[in-house]
């Protein structure tokens, strides 16, 4: 009997660390494009470059020059993975980026983007948007 107390305490321990770690996948995809638009709109280049795959960092570095000479903010940003295979995720915002230029506010509103998220390194790392 104590045999089969043992084993039922092992397999709940490996069912509560998997589903743990399927739950924190879930939240690190959206949490690395938050932080990239965060790094975005306070013109913080070198984060933003860490927050960007490698295939994509001239990409973002162009992305933080529109940015340059503005003041920028988020607003109501709140991200979710739509979707994940292996090592790529996509996913997509709500909320806005106002931009205000002159004293006129822009608002791009967040929702017109699905991110695409690349596992580089062992880091999720924004790779583009569509």
């Amino acid at each position: 009997m104590r045999r089969y107390s043992i084993l039922f305490l092992v397999i709940l321990m490996i069912t509560v660390l998997f589903l743990s770690a399927c739950a924190a996948s879930d939240e690190a995809a959206p949490k690395a494009v938050e932080a990239y638009l965060q790094a975005l709109v306070e013109e913080d280049s070198d984060r933003l470059s860490n927050l960007s795959c490698a295939a994509w960092e001239d990409d973002a570095m162009l992305e933080l020059d529109s940015f340059m000479g503005v003041s920028a903010r988020l607003e109501d940003m709140a991200c979710v993975q739509q979707s994940i295979e292996g090592d790529s995720a996509q996913v997509v915002c709500t909320g806005a980026i106002v931009a205000t230029y002159n004293n006129e506010d822009r608002q791009m509103e967040l929702d017109v983007r699905t991110y695409d998220v690349l596992k580089e390194s062992g880091e999720w790392r924004v790779c583009g948007y569509h």
